[in-house]
């Protein structure tokens, strides 16, 4: 890709990686090279219930203090003030999360609290940390939010009515345990659409206008590994190596979002996840081919070089041709190699609740570094009707 003569940019990635089958059973250790000796795991109902929380547990032995497992599909303030009295009462000096990115989002909101004190609701805004905060080691269950390497968490906020954005630096998870075992047993649907999510935060980072080199390199590698694999382990859940792949696909895609940021698929996203509550990486899949169709002649140059990486951009194709050949290639990719849905309304998504979203989209954070830029609710209204 071309930069400008004058580019300069930061990269931040301070998590450590832990990758292998098994590694989960090291996480005592771990916790230990930075000093922890009490631990909260922070995890959901239907991980607890999967049996996931029990080797952690037990690896832990007497230095788990304290499991937190009531956490929604989109965590909230209250959760998050809850979860860090649970943690606090229980003199927790490490939070561990097990689970997807709800969990991992809780757990980072729950390390801002047993550090600084008060409720999630004193801090709104970005960047207002100073200071390193409570460790958090990531356990991910799913591949697909890259919340294990990032510094952002999302965060409902019912007074507000609207999906609160954190990103802080200080608050970057300390370790990250990837252990394909964890992902194993994850259904197909939830395999796709975790997936889809990575997807979508490699696609944006791309092109994003904050993207810069080392970013592209880890979102085109993202996207290849997602294309050769994420199929593979939707059609078989048991290939750990399938699943490993996927695993650093997600990561590897965090850690580009985490620094180059997302656009008009997130906003969205988010907006329809408030309204109407349709899963994150659900909606990023169904979003993602058209946005990057509205995005498309700002962002030939990035979306060319991902047709390079996907094996679909033929000789002779200029950027925009190869750009529109990795548009359709995604919507293939979507429909037929991992059957993910393709409509909002199979998910009770109305003509109102995309007018409420549209709307929404607008002031959502994300939008800012999107290649293209949104005039008005009406453009973006019309990229939610065409997947209603």
């Amino acid at each position: 890709m071309g930069y400008d003569s004058d580019l300069s940019f930061n990269y931040f990635g301070p998590t450590k990686i832990v990758f292998g089958a098994g590694v989960a059973k090291d996480v005592e250790i771990e916790m230990g090279a930075f000093g922890g000796t009490k631990a909260v795991v922070v995890t959901d109902k239907g991980v607890l219930g999967a049996g996931l929380v029990d080797p952690v547990c037990k690896a832990l032995g007497n230095k788990c203090v304290g499991v937190f497992s009531d956490i929604p599909q989109d965590t909230g303030v209250e959760v998050v003030d809850a979860g860090a009295e649970f943690a606090r009462k229980n003199g927790a000096d490490t939070v561990i999360s097990v689970g997807g990115g709800s969990a991992i989002d809780t757990a980072k909101g729950m390390c801002i609290l047993l550090t600084e004190g008060g409720s999630l609701r004193d801090f709104n805004g970005i960047q207002l940390l100073s200071r390193l905060q409570t460790p958090h080691i990531v356990i991910p269950t799913t591949a697909g939010t890259g919340s294990e390497v990032t510094t952002a968490a999302v965060i409902m906020d019912k007074e507000m009515g609207q999906k609160r954005l954190l990103v802080e630096n200080y608050n970057a998870p300390r370790l990250a345990v990837l252990d394909p075992k964890m992902t194993e047993k994850l259904p197909k649907l939830l395999t796709a659409s975790t997936g889809m999510d990575a997807m979508t935060h490699a696609v944006e980072a791309l092109h994003s206008l904050q993207h810069e080199p080392v970013t592209d390199g880890l979102a085109l590698h993202a996207i290849r590994l997602l294309f050769k694999y994420l199929p593979v382990c939707v059609e078989n859940g048991s290939d750990l190596h399938a699943r490993g792949q996927v695993q650093i696909a997600a990561t590897l895609a965090g850690w580009a979002f985490g620094n180059a940021m997302v656009g008009n698929v997130h906003a969205m996203a988010h907006s329809i996840g408030a309204v109407a509550h349709v899963p994150h990486g659900i909606a990023n899949g169904i979003l993602l081919a058209d946005c990057m169709e509205f995005n498309v002649e700002e962002a030939q140059e990035g979306y060319a070089m991902m047709a390079e990486a996907i094996g679909v951009r033929e000789k002779g194709m200029d950027d925009l041709e190869a750009a529109k050949a990795a548009i359709e290639a995604m919507r293939d990719f979507t429909r037929n190699k991992i059957s993910h849905p393709q409509k909002l309304s199979e998910f009770g998504v109305k003509q109102a609740d995309i007018e409420k979203a549209a709307d929404m989209s607008l002031s959502d954070g994300a939008i800012v570094n999107n290649p293209r830029l949104v005039m008005d609710a009406s453009e973006i209204l019309g990229i939610f009707e065409k997947v209603l």
